[in-house]
Protein backbone atom coordinates (compact mmCIF):
# COMPACT_ATOMS: atom_id res chain seq x y z
CA UNK A 1 0.00 0.00 0.00
CA UNK A 2 1.30 3.50 -0.77
CA UNK A 3 2.05 5.75 2.15
CA UNK A 4 -0.01 8.86 2.85
CA UNK A 5 -0.28 11.35 5.64
CA UNK A 6 -3.37 12.95 7.14
CA UNK A 7 -3.76 15.39 9.98
CA UNK A 8 -4.71 13.87 13.33
CA UNK A 9 -7.25 15.47 15.63
CA UNK A 10 -5.75 18.34 17.60
CA UNK A 11 -2.43 18.45 15.75
CA UNK A 12 0.36 16.10 14.75
CA UNK A 13 0.25 13.34 12.17
CA UNK A 14 -0.97 9.83 11.63
CA UNK A 15 0.22 7.62 8.80
CA UNK A 16 -1.18 4.97 6.51
CA UNK A 17 1.72 2.55 6.72
CA UNK A 18 0.13 -0.61 5.36
CA UNK A 19 -2.47 -3.05 6.60
CA UNK A 20 -1.80 -5.55 9.37
CA UNK A 21 -3.92 -7.82 11.55
CA UNK A 22 -4.24 -6.96 15.24
CA UNK A 23 -6.09 -9.01 17.86
CA UNK A 24 -7.88 -7.27 20.71
CA UNK A 25 -10.79 -7.24 23.12
CA UNK A 26 -13.95 -5.39 22.20
CA UNK A 27 -15.24 -2.63 24.48
CA UNK A 28 -18.57 -2.54 22.68
CA UNK A 29 -20.67 -4.22 19.99
CA UNK A 30 -19.56 -4.07 16.37
CA UNK A 31 -20.61 -5.40 13.00
CA UNK A 32 -18.28 -6.77 10.38
CA UNK A 33 -16.38 -3.94 8.65
CA UNK A 34 -17.26 -1.42 11.39
CA UNK A 35 -14.53 1.08 12.22
CA UNK A 36 -12.57 0.21 15.37
CA UNK A 37 -10.28 2.47 17.36
CA UNK A 38 -7.31 0.82 19.07
CA UNK A 39 -5.93 1.56 22.53
CA UNK A 40 -2.82 -0.49 23.24
CA UNK A 41 -2.04 -1.37 26.84
CA UNK A 42 1.62 -0.48 27.32
CA UNK A 43 3.82 -2.04 29.99
CA UNK A 44 7.17 -0.46 30.75
CA UNK A 45 9.03 -3.48 32.04
CA UNK A 46 12.23 -2.94 33.96
CA UNK A 47 15.26 -4.67 32.48
CA UNK A 48 17.99 -6.30 34.53
CA UNK A 49 20.55 -3.78 35.73
CA UNK A 50 23.81 -3.52 33.81
CA UNK A 51 26.62 -5.42 35.51
CA UNK A 52 28.58 -2.17 35.91
CA UNK A 53 26.56 0.65 37.43
CA UNK A 54 27.28 4.25 38.38
CA UNK A 55 28.56 4.45 41.96
CA UNK A 56 26.62 7.58 42.85
CA UNK A 57 23.72 9.79 41.78
CA UNK A 58 22.79 9.66 38.09
CA UNK A 59 22.32 13.24 36.97
CA UNK A 60 21.45 12.67 33.33
CA UNK A 61 21.11 10.09 30.57
CA UNK A 62 21.04 10.07 26.76
CA UNK A 63 20.61 7.53 23.95
CA UNK A 64 22.41 7.75 20.63
CA UNK A 65 20.09 8.08 17.65
CA UNK A 66 20.99 4.61 16.37
CA UNK A 67 19.76 3.10 19.69
CA UNK A 68 23.12 1.40 20.25
CA UNK A 69 24.79 3.60 22.87
CA UNK A 70 23.55 5.04 26.15
CA UNK A 71 25.54 7.52 28.25
CA UNK A 72 25.00 8.38 31.91
CA UNK A 73 26.58 11.24 33.87
CA UNK A 74 27.05 10.95 37.61
CA UNK A 75 28.51 12.65 40.67
CA UNK A 76 31.55 10.39 41.13
CA UNK A 77 34.45 9.30 38.93
CA UNK A 78 34.48 8.47 36.05
CA UNK A 79 31.60 11.01 35.84
CA UNK A 80 30.58 9.60 32.42
CA UNK A 81 29.62 5.96 31.81
CA UNK A 82 28.99 4.78 28.26
CA UNK A 83 27.02 1.60 27.57
CA UNK A 84 26.58 -0.40 24.38
CA UNK A 85 23.28 -2.18 23.83
CA UNK A 86 22.98 -5.70 22.44
CA UNK A 87 19.27 -6.56 22.35
CA UNK A 88 18.27 -5.96 26.00
CA UNK A 89 21.77 -6.08 27.50
CA UNK A 90 23.60 -2.82 28.24
CA UNK A 91 27.34 -3.37 28.67
CA UNK A 92 29.61 -0.64 29.96
CA UNK A 93 32.47 0.27 27.64
CA UNK A 94 35.98 1.09 28.78
CA UNK A 95 36.24 4.64 30.12
CA UNK A 96 37.59 7.31 27.79
CA UNK A 97 41.29 7.91 28.43
CA UNK A 98 40.53 11.53 29.36
CA UNK A 99 37.57 12.03 31.70
CA UNK A 100 35.50 15.04 32.75
CA UNK A 101 37.21 16.88 35.60
CA UNK A 102 34.31 16.64 38.05
CA UNK A 103 30.60 15.94 38.52
CA UNK A 104 28.78 15.28 35.24
CA UNK A 105 25.50 17.18 35.02
CA UNK A 106 24.36 16.93 31.41
CA UNK A 107 25.07 14.67 28.44
CA UNK A 108 24.11 14.57 24.75
CA UNK A 109 24.97 12.68 21.56
CA UNK A 110 25.18 14.48 18.23
CA UNK A 111 22.45 13.38 15.80
CA UNK A 112 24.93 11.28 13.80
CA UNK A 113 26.24 9.59 16.97
CA UNK A 114 29.83 10.67 16.26
CA UNK A 115 30.15 13.21 19.07
CA UNK A 116 29.31 12.88 22.75
CA UNK A 117 29.33 16.00 24.92
CA UNK A 118 29.30 16.32 28.71
CA UNK A 119 28.55 19.41 30.81
CA UNK A 120 30.26 19.23 34.19
CA UNK A 121 31.67 20.98 37.23
CA UNK A 122 35.21 22.40 37.28
CA UNK A 123 37.07 23.90 34.36
CA UNK A 124 36.81 23.42 31.39
CA UNK A 125 33.11 22.76 32.25
CA UNK A 126 32.54 20.75 29.06
CA UNK A 127 34.14 17.65 27.56
CA UNK A 128 33.57 16.74 23.90
CA UNK A 129 34.34 13.23 22.66
CA UNK A 130 34.55 11.82 19.16
CA UNK A 131 33.53 8.20 18.62
CA UNK A 132 35.37 5.71 16.45
CA UNK A 133 33.78 2.31 16.83
CA UNK A 134 33.38 1.85 20.57
CA UNK A 135 36.20 4.25 21.46
CA UNK A 136 35.43 7.79 22.63
CA UNK A 137 38.37 10.17 22.40
CA UNK A 138 38.29 13.62 23.97
CA UNK A 139 38.78 16.51 21.56
CA UNK A 140 40.77 19.65 22.28
CA UNK A 141 38.72 22.16 24.26
CA UNK A 142 37.10 25.03 22.39
CA UNK A 143 39.19 28.21 22.54
CA UNK A 144 36.38 29.95 24.45
CA UNK A 145 34.78 28.02 27.29
CA UNK A 146 31.60 28.42 29.36
CA UNK A 147 32.03 30.82 32.26
CA UNK A 148 31.33 28.31 35.04
CA UNK A 149 29.73 24.96 35.93
CA UNK A 150 27.97 23.33 32.98
CA UNK A 151 24.50 22.01 33.80
CA UNK A 152 23.17 20.93 30.43
CA UNK A 153 24.27 20.44 26.83
CA UNK A 154 22.57 19.71 23.51
CA UNK A 155 23.15 19.55 19.77
CA UNK A 156 20.94 21.09 17.10
CA UNK A 157 19.07 18.56 14.95
CA UNK A 158 21.53 19.01 12.08
CA UNK A 159 24.54 18.71 14.40
CA UNK A 160 25.86 22.14 13.42
CA UNK A 161 25.33 23.90 16.74
CA UNK A 162 26.10 22.79 20.29
CA UNK A 163 24.70 24.73 23.23
CA UNK A 164 25.74 24.66 26.87
CA UNK A 165 23.53 25.82 29.73
CA UNK A 166 25.63 26.85 32.71
CA UNK A 167 26.11 28.85 35.87
CA UNK A 168 26.96 32.57 35.64
CA UNK A 169 26.40 35.01 32.77
CA UNK A 170 25.91 34.64 29.88
CA UNK A 171 24.20 31.46 31.22
CA UNK A 172 24.07 29.98 27.73
CA UNK A 173 27.06 29.46 25.42
CA UNK A 174 26.47 28.59 21.77
CA UNK A 175 29.05 26.91 19.55
CA UNK A 176 29.13 26.24 15.83
CA UNK A 177 30.83 23.05 14.73
CA UNK A 178 33.09 22.70 11.71
CA UNK A 179 34.56 19.22 11.63
CA UNK A 180 36.02 18.66 15.09
CA UNK A 181 36.29 22.37 15.89
CA UNK A 182 33.67 24.09 18.06
CA UNK A 183 33.74 27.90 17.81
CA UNK A 184 31.77 30.10 20.20
CA UNK A 185 29.21 32.37 18.55
CA UNK A 186 28.24 35.83 19.74
CA UNK A 187 25.86 35.78 22.71
CA UNK A 188 22.18 36.42 22.06
CA UNK A 189 21.36 40.10 22.57
CA UNK A 190 18.95 39.15 25.36
CA UNK A 191 20.21 36.56 27.84
CA UNK A 192 18.42 34.22 30.26
CA UNK A 193 17.93 35.71 33.72
CA UNK A 194 19.66 32.98 35.70
CA UNK A 195 21.59 29.72 35.66
CA UNK A 196 20.37 27.52 32.78
CA UNK A 197 19.53 23.95 33.82
CA UNK A 198 18.31 22.52 30.49
CA UNK A 199 18.54 23.64 26.88
CA UNK A 200 16.70 22.06 23.95
CA UNK A 201 16.07 22.62 20.23
CA UNK A 202 12.79 22.15 18.42
CA UNK A 203 12.93 19.22 15.95
CA UNK A 204 13.30 21.60 12.98
CA UNK A 205 16.14 23.50 14.69
CA UNK A 206 14.31 26.82 14.43
CA UNK A 207 13.57 27.30 18.13
CA UNK A 208 15.86 26.95 21.11
CA UNK A 209 14.40 26.99 24.59
CA UNK A 210 16.18 27.18 27.94
CA UNK A 211 14.87 26.83 31.48
CA UNK A 212 16.54 28.63 34.31
CA UNK A 213 16.43 30.18 37.75
CA UNK A 214 14.51 33.48 38.22
CA UNK A 215 11.46 34.63 36.29
CA UNK A 216 10.41 34.11 33.53
CA UNK A 217 11.95 30.63 34.20
CA UNK A 218 11.79 29.80 30.48
CA UNK A 219 13.36 31.76 27.62
CA UNK A 220 12.61 30.93 23.99
CA UNK A 221 14.82 31.93 21.06
CA UNK A 222 14.23 31.79 17.33
CA UNK A 223 17.24 30.93 15.20
CA UNK A 224 18.10 32.45 11.86
CA UNK A 225 21.44 31.10 10.69
CA UNK A 226 23.80 31.69 13.62
CA UNK A 227 21.65 34.37 15.25
CA UNK A 228 19.37 33.54 18.19
CA UNK A 229 16.68 36.15 18.90
CA UNK A 230 14.58 36.04 22.05
CA UNK A 231 10.83 35.75 21.52
CA UNK A 232 8.21 37.43 23.68
CA UNK A 233 7.55 35.49 26.88
CA UNK A 234 4.45 33.29 27.01
CA UNK A 235 1.57 35.14 28.66
CA UNK A 236 1.44 32.47 31.39
CA UNK A 237 4.79 31.41 32.80
CA UNK A 238 5.98 28.43 34.82
CA UNK A 239 5.51 28.96 38.55
CA UNK A 240 9.10 28.30 39.62
CA UNK A 241 12.65 27.54 38.53
CA UNK A 242 12.66 25.57 35.28
CA UNK A 243 14.51 22.26 35.47
CA UNK A 244 13.59 20.28 32.35
CA UNK A 245 12.12 21.01 28.92
CA UNK A 246 11.31 19.17 25.69
CA UNK A 247 9.51 19.67 22.37
CA UNK A 248 7.13 17.14 20.88
CA UNK A 249 8.39 15.51 17.64
CA UNK A 250 6.14 17.75 15.53
CA UNK A 251 7.41 20.89 17.32
CA UNK A 252 3.89 21.95 18.31
CA UNK A 253 4.03 21.19 22.04
CA UNK A 254 6.64 22.24 24.58
CA UNK A 255 6.61 20.87 28.12
CA UNK A 256 8.46 22.56 30.98
CA UNK A 257 9.24 20.70 34.20
CA UNK A 258 9.71 23.10 37.07
CA UNK A 259 9.65 23.75 40.79
CA UNK A 260 6.35 24.65 42.50
CA UNK A 261 2.85 23.37 41.73
CA UNK A 262 1.78 22.31 39.06
CA UNK A 263 5.43 21.13 38.50
CA UNK A 264 4.72 20.74 34.76
CA UNK A 265 3.50 23.36 32.28
CA UNK A 266 2.45 22.44 28.74
CA UNK A 267 2.59 24.98 25.92
CA UNK A 268 1.20 24.85 22.40
CA UNK A 269 3.00 26.72 19.65
CA UNK A 270 1.27 28.69 16.90
CA UNK A 271 3.88 30.42 14.81
CA UNK A 272 6.16 32.13 17.33
CA UNK A 273 3.54 32.25 20.10
CA UNK A 274 3.59 29.68 22.92
CA UNK A 275 0.31 29.43 24.82
CA UNK A 276 -0.03 27.50 28.05
CA UNK A 277 -2.64 24.75 27.97
CA UNK A 278 -4.85 23.72 30.86
CA UNK A 279 -2.99 21.55 33.36
CA UNK A 280 -3.16 17.80 32.89
CA UNK A 281 -5.79 16.20 35.12
CA UNK A 282 -3.13 14.18 36.95
CA UNK A 283 0.04 16.08 37.79
CA UNK A 284 3.47 15.12 39.15
CA UNK A 285 3.84 15.17 42.93
CA UNK A 286 7.05 17.17 42.89
CA UNK A 287 9.51 19.16 40.79
CA UNK A 288 9.72 18.09 37.15
CA UNK A 289 13.45 17.59 36.63
CA UNK A 290 13.56 16.35 33.05
CA UNK A 291 11.18 15.77 30.13
CA UNK A 292 11.29 13.53 27.05
CA UNK A 293 8.88 12.67 24.23
CA UNK A 294 8.72 9.37 22.39
CA UNK A 295 9.64 9.80 18.74
CA UNK A 296 6.30 8.41 17.57
CA UNK A 297 4.59 11.47 19.05
CA UNK A 298 2.33 9.53 21.40
CA UNK A 299 4.02 9.51 24.81
CA UNK A 300 5.65 12.04 27.12
CA UNK A 301 7.79 11.16 30.13
CA UNK A 302 8.68 13.37 33.09
CA UNK A 303 11.36 12.61 35.67
CA UNK A 304 10.11 13.87 39.01
CA UNK A 305 11.62 14.74 42.36
CA UNK A 306 8.83 12.91 44.17
CA UNK A 307 7.15 9.50 43.97
CA UNK A 308 6.64 7.79 41.50
CA UNK A 309 9.85 9.52 40.25
CA UNK A 310 8.90 9.07 36.60
CA UNK A 311 5.45 9.95 35.22
CA UNK A 312 4.16 8.59 31.89
CA UNK A 313 1.64 10.51 29.79
CA UNK A 314 -0.13 9.68 26.57
CA UNK A 315 -1.17 12.63 24.47
CA UNK A 316 -3.32 13.39 21.47
CA UNK A 317 -3.88 16.96 20.44
CA UNK A 318 -4.09 19.09 23.57
CA UNK A 319 -4.98 16.23 25.92
CA UNK A 320 -2.26 14.71 28.12
CA UNK A 321 -3.46 11.70 30.10
CA UNK A 322 -1.33 10.09 32.80
CA UNK A 323 -0.81 6.34 32.41
CA UNK A 324 -0.25 3.73 35.09
CA UNK A 325 3.16 3.75 36.74
CA UNK A 326 5.92 1.42 35.54
CA UNK A 327 5.93 -2.02 37.16
CA UNK A 328 9.14 -1.24 39.08
CA UNK A 329 9.94 2.38 39.86
CA UNK A 330 13.26 4.21 40.01
CA UNK A 331 14.87 4.39 43.45
CA UNK A 332 14.74 8.00 44.56
CA UNK A 333 14.21 11.28 42.74
CA UNK A 334 14.20 11.03 38.96
CA UNK A 335 16.82 13.43 37.61
CA UNK A 336 17.04 12.53 33.93
CA UNK A 337 15.00 10.63 31.35
CA UNK A 338 15.72 9.57 27.77
CA UNK A 339 13.86 7.54 25.13
CA UNK A 340 15.56 5.50 22.42
CA UNK A 341 14.87 6.60 18.86
CA UNK A 342 12.93 3.40 18.17
CA UNK A 343 10.68 4.13 21.19
CA UNK A 344 11.48 0.73 22.73
CA UNK A 345 13.77 1.69 25.62
CA UNK A 346 13.43 4.31 28.34
CA UNK A 347 16.14 5.12 30.86
CA UNK A 348 15.80 7.10 34.06
CA UNK A 349 18.80 8.39 35.97
CA UNK A 350 18.05 8.93 39.63
CA UNK A 351 19.16 9.74 43.15
CA UNK A 352 19.74 6.35 44.77
CA UNK A 353 21.32 3.01 43.87
CA UNK A 354 21.31 1.56 41.20
CA UNK A 355 21.28 5.21 39.94
CA UNK A 356 20.04 4.17 36.49
CA UNK A 357 16.87 2.19 35.65
CA UNK A 358 16.21 0.93 32.13
CA UNK A 359 12.78 -0.04 30.82
CA UNK A 360 11.57 -1.81 27.71
CA UNK A 361 8.18 -0.94 26.28
CA UNK A 362 5.88 -3.89 25.63
CA UNK A 363 2.34 -3.99 24.30
CA UNK A 364 0.59 -6.48 26.55
CA UNK A 365 -2.86 -6.24 24.94
CA UNK A 366 -5.09 -4.12 22.74
CA UNK A 367 -8.59 -2.81 23.41
CA UNK A 368 -10.94 -2.10 20.50
CA UNK A 369 -13.50 0.72 20.69
CA UNK A 370 -16.35 0.66 18.16
CA UNK A 371 -16.86 4.43 18.25
CA UNK A 372 -14.81 7.45 19.23
CA UNK A 373 -16.47 9.41 22.00
CA UNK A 374 -15.70 12.15 24.52
CA UNK A 375 -14.21 9.65 26.96
CA UNK A 376 -11.99 8.03 24.35
CA UNK A 377 -10.07 10.78 22.63
CA UNK A 378 -6.62 9.22 22.80
CA UNK A 379 -5.94 6.18 20.64
CA UNK A 380 -3.12 4.29 18.94
CA UNK A 381 -4.70 3.49 15.60
CA UNK A 382 -7.82 2.48 13.73
CA UNK A 383 -9.07 -0.10 11.28
CA UNK A 384 -12.11 -2.28 10.71
CA UNK A 385 -13.57 -5.39 12.33
CA UNK A 386 -13.12 -8.68 10.48
CA UNK A 387 -16.37 -10.02 11.97
CA UNK A 388 -19.26 -9.02 14.22
CA UNK A 389 -18.66 -9.14 17.97
CA UNK A 390 -19.91 -8.05 21.37
CA UNK A 391 -18.28 -6.48 24.42
CA UNK A 392 -15.54 -8.62 25.94
CA UNK A 393 -15.12 -10.75 22.83
CA UNK A 394 -11.69 -11.16 21.26
CA UNK A 395 -11.63 -10.47 17.52
CA UNK A 396 -9.21 -9.51 14.76
CA UNK A 397 -9.02 -6.06 13.28
CA UNK A 398 -7.48 -4.97 9.99
CA UNK A 399 -5.33 -2.02 11.04
CA UNK A 400 -5.09 0.76 8.46
CA UNK A 401 -4.05 3.86 10.42
CA UNK A 402 -1.44 3.76 13.13
CA UNK A 403 -0.11 6.67 15.20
Amino acid sequence: MGEAIITRRGGGKIEIVGQEIITGVLSGTVNKFDTIYVDNIINNDKLANPSNLPTSRGNGVAFSKDNIYMAVVSTSSPYILIYKRNVDIFTKLANPSSLPTNVGNGVAFSPDGIYLAVAHQNSPYIAIYKRSGDTFTKLANPSTLPSYTGYSITFSPDGTHMVVGHQNAPFVTIYKRSGDTFTKLANPSVLPTGDVYTVVFSPDGIYMSVVHGFAPFVTIYKRSGDTFTKLANPSVLPTGTGRGIAFSPDGIYMVVGHENIPYMSIYKRSGDVFTKLADATSLPNGTGNDVAFSNDGIYMFLASQSYPYVCLYKFNGDVFTKLSNANILPVGAGLGVSISQDNIYMSVSHLSSPYITIYKRNISSSNFYPALNSTKNIFDGLGYATKAGTIGQTIDMVSIFRQ
